[in-house]
């Protein structure tokens, strides 16, 4: 990638997450990159390539940051990985994210399926939720009792979704302080429970 791209990029990033994506045209990011509109068009071809970019690159910096939470409790029982995906959010959040879940925002304006965004967005909710089925079923093979076989691994994994998203958008919205250490706090009693 030529380093007027990597401009662009960044400038779309931010750009895109603190305006949103139809808030933001292609003659502002190219301004704020400082490269002109040919330049860019050159580069990426559409202004909805640069959203794709844009939201892979943030979902491949999160699967970084993740799998090296991760990585850093190998070994450990299941429910203390499951803590640390609610840590490595607020660790990101920190950086990143002072607004939210960039995927949760971009769904927001693009809920088109056909829109070539779509898939990046599901994409990644698709891998949090394997991620939290995986370690639920891990949770039911470690003995913790309660998890009820396939189905009830799926039904926890879902469960530690749906409260890993609630508390992206709780953040998000600023309603209540620190919503990723309630969150790990629950976790842990709902894990202590399995």
């Amino acid at each position: 990638m030529t380093p007027g791209a990597r401009r662009v990029l960044r400038a779309a990033e931010r750009l895109f997450y603190e305006r949103g994506i139809h808030a933001v045209g292609v003659d502002l990011i190219a301004a704020e990159a400082g490269v002109t509109k040919k330049t860019l068009y050159d580069r990426f071809g559409s202004k909805e390539q640069i959203v794709v970019e844009y939201l892979a690159g943030r979902d491949e910096r999160w699967r970084e940051l993740l799998a090296a939470r991760l990585d850093a409790v190998a070994g450990r029982e299941p429910a203390v990985r499951a803590v640390a995906v609610f840590e490595a959010s607020r660790e990101w959040a920190a950086e990143y994210g002072s607004k939210g879940c960039s995927m949760i925002n971009a769904h927001a304006e693009i809920g088109d399926p056909s829109h070539p965004a779509y898939p990046v967005i599901t994409g990644q909710k698709r891998w949090m939720l394997d991620l939290f089925t995986g370690l639920a079923r891990e949770i039911g093979a470690g003995g913790a009792g309660g998890v009820g076989g396939a189905a009830g691994a799926d039904r926890l994994g879902r469960t530690l979704m749906l409260l890993h998203e609630g508390t992206l958008v709780a953040h998000g919205l600023g309603v209540f302080p620190d919503p990723f250490g309630h969150a790990a706090d629950e976790v842990r009693d709902l894990l202590g429970r399995v």
